[in-house]
């Protein structure tokens, strides 16, 4: 059976009553998500997890897919009324967002934001659909060896490119191993840094490192820095669409921002920061309205919202066909495949075809709905900004902990919740990025079994670790995203000099 035809048994069960239930409630809660400040898209999978346990798989991975994609639009809300993100990949959104509502032309960035993210979206998930297979058959050539090369590019990417110093994403990183390697060893079973604590020695649930880092040290965070003082969120004037002359500027804006965030995506380049200031920069030069940007073009609304939603779905691509996942909303997503004793890598499409091809199906249903559910409630989205801080970050901290406790029913993730939160209180203050931590949390073991097979394979022979083309080929890519910047620079100063 080909891939389009288990795309169209993907339809039939994607559309069948339940299943719609769960993609309008995703799509709804992602919204919500993305609007209000201090959730993200990750600390809502994990706090879903522990509810979804007697849902069916497909169902529930549905609605995660929905959260995904309904928080990288409602994230655009709140960058462009209140100039606070909701989410990190509408950081750029806000540049220019803000200005344009500002001017009383909230609506129209308002609009070309959500349909930038459904064109972006339909595009991109096509592209998922052709993409994700192409690669599982590839992934099936890949020895441990080429595994290991490609978690260690994974480490260092995002370790180098999230945040502003390459020093504290690698501790970030660093931390986050240590973190994974607690309880047993997966192959000797070794208990490993656990101090003596005997509920330590299952290791530390990934769910309660998100909650901690991404809701208890963000609460702890904001507590610190309390004002008793209303977000100031600016009105939505007249009507909420677009005129002729906003289409003509944010058509080409959206293709070109869908082209730089799905394939940004598939790599691990460091989150929808990345290519959302790509998109953002590349309007900013291509415009015949410069004089605008700074004070509020639309190009720079639009290109970067579709930028966001097709890195959305580029990283579903090394996560169904590797198992790797390249962000951190993605990595809880793989968290919860794993809790369905689903395994993401190359055989997911041989064993589990009817779950993955409903899932594509449901990102082209979830797309449509976002925009059917967005665009008429923008006004209600605006009223949720409404609600006094105090009592937001109160409610997150509640689930937040009440998530943590209800995964083992055990006081010790509880504890653990709160010790890590402080931990993320401290990565927030001295801007350590959270993303290195998670990864690091999932992917070390992952690492630490496939460099053994590799090791084992060869009888100890450690040459084995740059056998064939792909190792060789990741490692010498590293070399040039770590060095060359700092070559360029070097040529660059001695050419001032020469100069001067």
């Amino acid at each position: 059976m080909g891939n389009l035809d288990l795309l169209l048994e993907g339809f039939q069960s994607a559309l069948s009553a339940q299943n719609l239930m769960y993609g309008l409630l995703g799509t709804f809660l992602g919204t919500l998500v993305g609007v209000l400040p201090g959730i993200g898209p990750a600390l809502a999978i994990a706090l879903l997890l522990p509810v979804t346990f007697s849902v069916e798989p497909t169902s529930a991975l549905i609605m995660f897919a929905a959260v995904f994609y309904g928080a990288m639009y409602g994230g655009s809300t709140t960058s462009i009324l209140l100039n606070t993100p909701g989410e990190a990949g509408a950081v750029i959104t806000s540049l220019e967002g803000h200005q344009m509502a500002k001017r009383g032309r909230a609506g129209a960035a308002l609009t070309t934001a959500a349909l930038g993210s459904f064109v972006a979206g339909l595009i991109a998930t096509i592209f998922l659909a052709a993409a994700a297979p192409a690669l599982a058959e590839l992934a099936l050539k890949v020895q441990p060896a080429g595994y290991v090369a490609l978690i260690l590019a994974a480490f260092i990417t995002v370790g180098t490119l999230l945040g502003n110093s390459k020093v504290r994403g690698l501790m970030s990183l660093s931390i986050g191993l240590i973190i994974g390697l607690v309880g047993l060893d997966q192959q000797t079973g070794i208990s490993r840094i656990n101090f003596g604590i005997q509920d330590a020695t299952d290791g530390i649930e990934v769910i309660v490192v998100v909650i901690s880092f991404f809701a208890l040290g963000e609460v702890i965070y904001y507590a610190s820095r309390f004002k008793d003082e209303a977000w100031k969120v600016l009105p939505v004037k007249g009507k909420v669409w677009m005129d002729r002359n906003d289409f003509k500027r944010s058509w080409k804006p959206w293709l070109r921002g869908t082209a730089i965030g799905f394939p940004m995506g598939i790599i691990p380049a460091g989150g929808s920061e990345v290519p959302t200031f790509m998109s953002y920069s590349l309007e900013k030069k291509l415009s015949k309205n410069k004089d605008e940007f700074g004070s509020g073009a639309i190009e720079g609304v639009a290109g970067p919202e579709a930028a966001n939603n097709a890195n959305a779905a580029g990283v579903l691509v090394p996560l169904l066909a590797l198992g790797l996942p390249t962000s951190a909303t993605a990595a809880i997503m793989l968290v919860a495949l794993r809790n369905f004793n689903i395994q993401p890598g190359p055989m997911l499409f041989e064993l589990n075809a009817p779950l993955v091809w409903t899932l594509i199906a449901s990102l082209f249903i979830g797309n449509t709905l976002l925009l059917l559910i967005n665009l008429p409630l923008i006004r209600i989205w605006i009223k949720l900004l409404q609600i006094p801080r105090h009592y937001l970050y109160a409610g997150i901290t509640t689930f937040g902990l009440l998530g943590a406790y209800s995964l083992n029913n055990s006081l010790f993730d509880m504890r653990m919740a709160l010790i890590l939160g402080f931990v993320g209180y401290l990565f927030r203050r001295f801007g350590v990025p959270n993303t290195p931590l998670v990864l690091g949390v999932i992917l070390g073991p992952v690492l630490e079994i496939q460099f053994r097979q590799a090791i084992q394979l060869s009888n100890g022979d450690y040459s084995i670790l740059l056998a064939g083309l792909l190792p060789k080929a990741i490692y010498l890519g590293l070399v040039l995203v770590i060095f060359l910047p700092n070559v360029i620079n070097l040529f660059k100063k001695r050419a001032t000099k020469v100069q001067s």
